[in-house]
Parts: structure tokens; sequence; C-alpha cells
């Protein structure tokens, strides 16, 4: 896969140069230099992108379903809904959120990223159309795990949620550059999750 795959150390060459933008200041850079035929991928995978991503291991997506692919992201499926106010945590089957409530869901899908790669996460209009939000972040680059995306039903009618569906849509962006430190070596507070999960994995 041509692009992002060129964090490889012996693709990079790192020259440290030194210049002075005020009086009496000195800032020292470091220049990282790609071979003259290398392309860094700065833009958005397509479905092909994905699938060459996964064949060559440089990003993963567990259970993968080729239904979920797009041509230009993936969409992840349900596995886990937990609802506010709810001690359980329902795994099959349709779940019924009742109106006004807000909801956690895991997905099926584990994911890995790579250290030049970071994704967005879209709430599938499916659901939007039917009253549900969701505000959800981005995927860092080096994250792995199952994703726990917060929602609401923003309407007063109950809305129903088969276990297995497709909830939103995962968009790989690639980065212009190596992330010095992954999001495992910088705060990794959900490194490795599985399920719903509310509270930090890493203490």
């Amino acid at each position: 896969m041509t692009g992002p795959s060129s964090c490889a150390a012996n693709s990079i060459r790192f020259d440290n140069i030194t210049i002075h933008p005020f009086e009496n200041t000195m800032w020292t850079y470091t220049i990282v230099k790609y071979p003259f035929n290398d392309i860094v991928n700065m833009g958005i995978f397509s479905d092909k992108d994905i699938v060459e991503g996964m064949m060559t291991g440089y990003l993963g997506i567990s259970d993968y379903s080729e239904r979920g692919l797009t041509p230009n992201g993936y969409d992840l499926r349900i596995a886990e809904i937990s609802i506010r106010g709810d001690e359980n945590k329902y795994t099959e089957g349709t779940v019924t959120i009742p109106p006004r409530t807000m909801f956690y869901v895991s997905t099926i899908e584990r994911v890995r990223m790579p250290a030049d790669a970071c994704a967005q996460l879209w709430l599938r209009t499916t659901w939007i159309r039917k009253g549900i939000m969701g505000a959800f972040g981005k995927i860092d680059a080096g994250f792995e795990g199952t994703l726990t995306l917060g929602a609401y039903n923003a309407t007063d009618d109950p809305v129903e949620l088969p276990i297995g569906e497709r909830f939103c849509q995962m968009v790989f962006e690639g980065l212009n550059s190596c992330s010095v430190k992954d999001y495992a070596q910088r705060s990794g507070n959900y490194q490795g999750q599985t399920g719903v999960t509310l509270e930090p994995v890493k203490k």
C-alpha cells in the first residue's frame, strides 16, 4: 500500500537544522525527508486502501464484513448496548432506547490503527433520521480495541436498535508524518478495551 506505510525507519532521513526567528532566540527543527519516489498519503482512504491495508497488516479490522465497506470508509456494527440508568448490558436481540435517554454502544469490530493514520466516526444517517444524536471523537493513531460510542434518543418516542446492525461509519485519514508517540504511548486510557467501557482501562 503506497502512502502512509512510509513510517519505516529505513525509509526516512532526519536532518536537524537551527534557525534564529527572532533576536536572542534559537529554534531547532527536525526535517523529515522521504525518498523521492515515496508518496505520503494525507487524504481519506478509499475502499481499496482499506482492503489493501488489512491484507498487508498495515491496519486491522477484526470480524470484518464486506457489507460494512463503503467507498471511503467502513461501517462499524453494534455488539453491546448500555442504557443510562439501566444496569443491564444488552448483547442480543433488539434493544429499545427510551425517549430522551442517553445510551452507549460497543462495536463488534476491534480496530487497530497505524502510527500514521487516524479515523473520523460518523453516525449513520439511518439513525439520525430516527432521532438519534451522537457526537464522536476521532480514533487516534496507534489505538487498538473495540470502540465505545455515546448517543442520545432525542425524540419523544422509543427507538429500536438491533444488535449486529451497522451504527456508525469509520473514515480513515492519513497523517502527513508518523506520530512521535502514538495513543498507547501518550494517554492510552482505553487501549485494548472490549465492550462498553466508561472508565479508563489504563489507571
